[in-house]
């Protein structure tokens, strides 16, 4: 059994910087990967970012290249999200996840673990 428990989020002005954090407790294989999604009031959920827990390969959904960097610790069981220059838009419920599934890494049905999420608020 794996669990997911995320922290770092908060409210902060546009153009500020904030690191999530997500523990991981249970057995994380190398190959596993392991994602950020967000979602905000009356969306979907959307991909952020992910990372292989083994060889720390990295995926961005565009609109965060450049701003956002996962990343993960593997002795301390645990996945980053360092998220500079945010911008309201940013504002959403954030969720750490477990793929478990083969398919894409950016789809969340491929996902098999999920965190209770940590609310991030950008201001204007």
């Amino acid at each position: 059994q794996v669990q997911l428990v995320e922290s770092g989020g908060g409210l902060v002005q546009a153009g500020g910087s904030l690191r999530l954090s997500c523990a991981v407790s249970g057995r994380i294989f190398s190959s596993y990967i392991m994602g950020w999604f967000r979602q905000a009031p009356g969306k979907e959920r959307e991909f952020v970012a992910a990372i292989a827990w083994s060889g720390g390969t990295t995926y961005y959904t565009d609109s965060v290249k450049g701003r956002f960097t996962i990343s993960r610790d593997n002795a301390a069981n645990t996945l980053y999200l360092q998220m500079n220059s945010l911008k309201p838009e940013d504002t959403a419920a954030y969720h750490c996840a477990l793929k478990l599934y083969s398919g894409d890494y950016y789809d969340p049905r491929k996902y098999g673990y999920w965190g209770q999420g940590t609310q991030v608020t950008v201001s204007s």
